[in-house]
């Protein structure tokens, strides 16, 4: 299936502009809103005294600068991996705080808490007199969180790799969330032991969508697919209805902490012979598939 980049969370069950636009507190209070710096138009996480991660695909220069806890930190330098959509930015200075990183490989099922900046929610997408969710809206660059669940574990091919599918199903409270454009390179944060850590950076979502195969194709944040046509591939035929017994909601991804551990921790210079490299094993992979970055 194809997909589109993102840039904003939009909720299940509400289109107010200001909905969870400040720190989430009771239980989600320290559930990553302390960890989100602005890169640009998008949010970067720092993870080491002088390190932050993105999303690769979001770009950036030393000339950038990362904006943190009200202070502007300055980049020196870039670390890329072919195996992700992950950029790992040092700067200059030294950052107060940062985020701990999700270790282990049982994130599927999990509840989680995300980050992201873009667009509003829009117009309802209406299929044979049902509402099946909304289109992308006006942009606005405003930070939200929102909540959901971690449905399984996906690896997307080379380059891009593991990825935690979160589906939109409409089930999940309040403040479910999908993202649209803007919400990329955001943060994905799970609880253990008590800790909310960072185990995910937002990659992209399913995408796009079409009324017809040969209609015009638009981004959506959508409970349920049937009656539309989902984007395949980067043809023009390459287009598939979506007809179901049950509901087929669509799903946003986010590049997948625990298996780019090694990585990371060679870059950051953490002593890597203290991973238990069995808990990075992945698992529920499937096949391969395109999916659009939510830029």
């Amino acid at each position: 299936m194809g997909a589109s980049r993102v840039d904003a969370v939009i909720f299940e069950s509400t289109a107010d502009t200001n909905y969870n636009t400040t720190a989430p507190s009771g239980a989600l209070t320290n559930s990553g809103w302390q960890y989100q710096g602005s890169w640009g138009t998008y949010l970067g996480t720092p993870i080491a005294p002088q390190f932050f991660i993105v999303a690769n695909h979001v770009g950036g220069t030393t000339n950038d600068v990362f904006l943190f806890n009200g202070l502007p930190y300055h980049p020196v330098a870039a670390f890329k991996t072919f195996d992700s959509d992950l950029t790992i930015w040092q700067v200059r200075e030294t950052f107060p705080f940062y985020a701990p990183l999700y270790t282990s490989s049982d994130e599927t099922n999990k509840h989680l808490v995300v980050f992201g900046r873009g667009t509003q929610r829009g117009a309802p997408v209406v299929v044979d007199g049902q509402t099946n969710g909304w289109f992308w809206g006006a942009p606005d660059g405003v930070q939200r969180w929102g909540e959901n669940d971690i449905a399984s574990i996906t690896n997307l091919g080379v380059g891009v790799g593991d990825m935690l599918r979160v589906v939109f199903d409409g089930t999940g409270g309040s403040n479910e969330c999908h993202l649209s454009d803007g919400d990329s390179s955001g943060g994905v944060f799970i609880q253990e032991d008590g800790v909310w850590k960072l185990a995910g950076i937002n990659h992209g979502v399913d995408g796009e969508f079409s009324n017809d195969v040969d209609g015009t194709a638009f981004p959506a944040a959508l409970t349920d697919l049937r009656g539309l046509f989902q984007q395949a591939g980067p043809g023009p035929a390459d287009w598939i209805f979506i007809d179901d017994a049950q509901p087929v909601p669509s799903a946003f991804y986010s590049t997948r902490i625990s298996a780019n551990l090694d990585w990371i921790y060679s870059v950051i210079g953490f002593d890597t012979n203290q991973i238990d490299l069995a808990r990075q094993t992945a698992n529920a992979a499937s096949s391969p598939r395109r999916i659009p970055y939510i830029r």
